[in-house]
C-alpha cells in the first residue's frame, strides 16, 4: 500500500497550514523554497513542521485533512501537543447566555 502523510505547518505569521502528500520530504522543501507562488505558505515562510502522521489509505488521509481544516486553533494546538483527551471538549460549541 502506498503511504500518505497528513501534516501541519506553523507559518511565520503564527497561522497553521494543513496538507496531504505522498512525498513528505519533497513537499516540505517546496513549502520552504516557495516553489508554488500561489500557495498559502508562500508569503508566510519560513514554515515549521509541527505535526505529521502517516496513513496507508489516501482517501482517509484527505477526509482527516478536511476535518482538521475546520477545527479551531485551540483544537489544532491540542492535536499538535498530543493532548488527545482535550479534543472532545474543544469540539463543543460555547453558546452565549
Amino acid at each position: 500500500m502506498k503511504r500518505s502523510y497528513l501534516y501541519i505547518l506553523k507559518c511565520n505569521d503564527g497561522t497553521y497550514y494543513t496538507g496531504v502528500t505522498s512525498f513528505i520530504d519533497k513537499r516540505l522543501r517546496e513549502h520552504q523554497s516557495g516553489f508554488y507562488r500561489d500557495s498559502y505558505t508562500y508569503f508566510r515562510r519560513p514554515v515549521e513542521l509541527v505535526f505529521l502522521t502517516e496513513f496507508t489509505d489516501i482517501n482517509f488521509t484527505f477526509l482527516y485533512e478536511k476535518q482538521i481544516k475546520k477545527w479551531s486553533r485551540a483544537k489544532k494546538e491540542s492535536l499538535i501537543k498530543g493532548d488527545y483527551e482535550a479534543l472532545p471538549n474543544l469540539a463543543k460549541k460555547k453558546f452565549e447566555k
